[in-house]
């Protein structure tokens, strides 16, 4: 209700100071898109004029509509297509690729890339911004992604994921080598109480997660191996699931700018040239190198396989120098 000291105020002006969180432009624009109502309770009518005065003991209504997502545009880009038919489509995605829009990465995405590689087919399966999409992979994660084609192939591989039915297999480099050859991790996962931006293992709350993890090779000195490669297998799908696990055991993936802690500047010790390559590696050094599930349409069991790609080659080809242990 309208205050005596607030009386011949602009109703622009007046919202503007009461309403946290929107600009003095957008009210105008509410207002002005007819939102916005004054009066007595029970006889209200509409204001359209943003200049529009004030007088005490009025009632000021505005009403804020949900925001509408936008629709991304098709933007043609060049994609590695693993495999394709009118059901759905497997991709080989680069890292520095962002899968959907979000803020600060409004276009040039996948799903742009989707959406003009596959046509007005896509447009709405799975909803208006992440149209075909059924899981994601983190912007610099690299490897195999799948996208519906279809209502109904997105359903289908919508259930094969919601059962953990899924195929998936991820390689990466970490610091030093876990203790056992091959392990399961199991704790919960949910936002860090100390940085929201992260993601943690927390005693509370949070979604079940499992991780289990095979080393493949470990390089550098039998007592203090320097790095190790693995294999991880997902039983379940949570954000930054591998990242965070493998650092919740002291193991973060190399190059991980949010769960690599001081470890990620580590290298100097190992040589100039490794020191270098490490240094210029500007990415998790996560890849996702096995995909297997059953066709959602015809039943067939399908499983793509994506080799390590360059940057990950170069790497692991200077810690090679170092010897296997």
């Amino acid at each position: 209700m309208v205050g005596p000291d607030a009386a011949r105020e602009r109703i622009d002006r007046l919202l503007s100071q009461t309403i946290d969180g929107l600009s003095r432009m957008r009210i105008k624009a509410l207002i002005e898109a007819g939102q916005a109502r004054v009066g007595q309770t029970g006889d209200m009518r509409t204001v359209t004029e943003a200049s529009y005065r004030v007088k005490p003991g009025e009632v000021i209504e505005l009403r804020i509509p949900p925001a509408e997502e936008a629709v991304p545009k098709p933007q043609a880009m060049d994609l590695t297509i693993v495999y394709e038919d009118e059901h759905l489509i497997v991709i080989d995605k680069p890292a520095g690729l962002v899968v959907h829009p979000a803020p600060g990465n409004p276009d040039r995405t996948l799903v742009n890339a989707l959406l003009a590689h596959c046509g007005d087919s896509l447009s709405g399966v799975g909803g208006v911004r992440r149209p075909g999409i059924v899981h994601r992979l983190d912007k610099d994660t690299s490897g195999l992604l799948v996208a519906a084609k279809h209502d109904a192939a997105h359903a289908g591989l919508s259930a094969l994921f919601a059962r953990h039915d899924i195929q998936r297999r991820y390689r990466a480099l970490v610091w030093g080598r876990p203790r056992q050859g091959n392990g399961r991790i199991e704790g919960n996962i949910g936002r860090d109480p100390n940085n929201r931006k992260k993601m943690a293992v927390v005693a509370r709350g949070g979604k079940a997660a499992v991780t289990h993890y095979t080393q493949v090779e470990a390089y550098g000195l039998v007592a203090s191996p320097a790095a190790s490669l693995v294999d991880c297998r997902l039983e379940t799908g949570r954000t930054h699931q591998i990242r965070v696990h493998l650092a919740s055991i002291g193991h973060p993936v190399l190059g991980d700018p949010l769960y690599g802690g001081a470890r990620r500047g580590r290298g100097a010790e190992l040589g100039a040239a490794l020191a270098h390559a490490i240094g210029a590696f500007r990415r998790q050094a996560l890849h996702a190198v096995e995909l297997g599930f059953r066709h959602p349409m015809d039943g067939r069991d399908l499983i793509f396989h994506s080799p390590l790609p360059h940057d990950m080659q170069v790497l692991v080809a200077f810690f090679l120098q170092l010897g296997r242990v």
